[in-house]
């Protein structure tokens, strides 16, 4: 390895070690799940104990969440950022060596506390120990991690199942993998002893939240419901058209390869006409990304369903949480935080109602419309936060 991918003040290292906790705390706590859900499906696993563990896993995700807008000192980021990414390696194993529904619920709920951590104490860690004006662009190929949480978790799962393995040998094989990413992670993105005595310290303040940026919360909570739908059941959405089964796991692997430049685009993108703007526009083809399985069953036309899903949820994610840290100021955690907090109640949220439909009107449609009109309904918030936003610079 590069030396200087061992220096904790690279920042080089900085976003691999940023990048690499993203694929532990989002792929592997996360993603991986979805890769697996069809022949989990077709082993001991239902519909809606698979619904039931998304909502579950989200419940941690959302505790961590508000937990982590109340860490105030960087020594507690640093500690719980390391507890987060040991609990993700872990949990993971329980789901390699046993089907106790009980544990798998237990294992779901404390995953999602942890991933909660990697993202959003881990970039909130990121984005302090980078050295550099703008980081805008830098925090852009942070994010891509998500994209790349995808593909990787998808890969190592091709891979145990070209070599006969089974959905436990994954999970196994994922949890080998994130133990050594961890390793990397936790080294790298800790301080110098100098810094650590120093004890940084933030102070809640209330007054960020203004009624422009409870609209991008609850715009971001939109994208949270139109995140977890395809995140919890695409590649098993795919799969139940008509002539597509088999197609779902290409069109998971293309989520992930559309996710992993889409930061760097989207955030360039924002840089030069403005977030909101570039937010609504990528709201929009996720709205139509969501809606085209209910509209046809041609390949191309699903495929791409999956391209502009990939391409824009991940992309939101870092234009929603650098927006936040932006407006945030020195407690980049806080806003982040609070932003993450709303997405996740819309992922515990989404598969709840997801199951009802499904189990009631025995398709995906139902859900999909549900899901899609909340995201449309969250690109109408926009519109108004940018009146807001407007009136106020009118006022100056």
């Amino acid at each position: 390895m590069n030396i200087r991918l061992l220096d904790r003040n690279n920042n080089a290292a900085i976003i691999l070690a940023g990048i690499l906790a993203l694929i532990v705390g989002v792929g592997v706590s996360r993603f991986a799940f979805t890769s697996l859900l069809p022949s989990m499906l077709d082993d001991f696993l239902s519909v809606t104990f698979a619904g039931v563990l998304a909502s579950t896993n989200y419940v941690g995700y959302l505790s961590g969440a508000i937990f982590a807008v109340f860490i105030k000192d960087i020594n507690t980021k640093v500690k719980y950022f390391r507890i987060g990414m040991f609990l993700c390696v872990f949990t993971t194993l329980f789901l390699s060596i046993t089907t106790n529904e009980t544990i798998w619920l237990l294992s779901r709920i404390i995953a999602g506390f942890g991933a909660a951590m990697a993202l959003v104490v881990g970039s909130a860690i990121v984005m302090t120990k980078l050295k550099m004006q703008s980081k805008t662009k830098a925090m852009g190929i942070h994010f891509s991690g998500i994209g790349f949480s995808i593909l990787i978790c998808d890969l190592l799962m091709r891979f145990v199942f070209a070599s006969d393995g089974s959905w436990e040998d994954s999970w196994m094989v994922l949890t080998i993998f994130a133990f050594f990413a961890t390793l990397y992670s936790i080294y790298i993105l800790s301080f110098d002893n100098e810094m650590i005595n120093a004890s940084i310290s933030h102070k809640f303040d209330k007054s960020i939240f203004s009624a422009y940026v409870i609209l991008l919360i609850i715009a971001y909570f939109a994208v949270g419901i139109g995140f977890v739908v395809f995140a919890t059941f695409l590649p098993d959405i795919i799969n139940s058209l008509d002539g597509l089964d088999g197609y779902g796991s290409l069109t998971w692997t293309l989520v992930g390869l559309a996710g992993i430049p889409s930061c760097i685009i989207w955030m360039n993108l924002a840089e030069k006409k403005g977030s909101v703007n570039i937010i609504i526009i990528a709201m929009f083809l996720l709205f139509i990304g969501i809606i085209i399985p209910t509209l046809t069953t041609n390949v191309y036309l699903n495929l791409l369903s999956g391209i502009l899903y990939g391409g824009t949820f991940v992309g939101l994610v870092g234009l929603f949480l650098n927006v936040g840290g932006k407006l945030a100021g020195n407690n980049p955690v806080v806003l982040m935080g609070a932003m993450t907090t709303a997405y996740g109640i819309g992922q515990v949220l989404g598969p709840l109602y997801s199951v009802a439909l499904i189990e009631y009107f025995k398709n995906y449609n139902y859900a999909l419309y549900v899901t899609a009109a909340i995201v449309f309904a969250g690109i109408i918030f926009l519109l108004f936060a940018k009146k807001i936003a407007t009136d106020e610079q009118n006022k100056l």
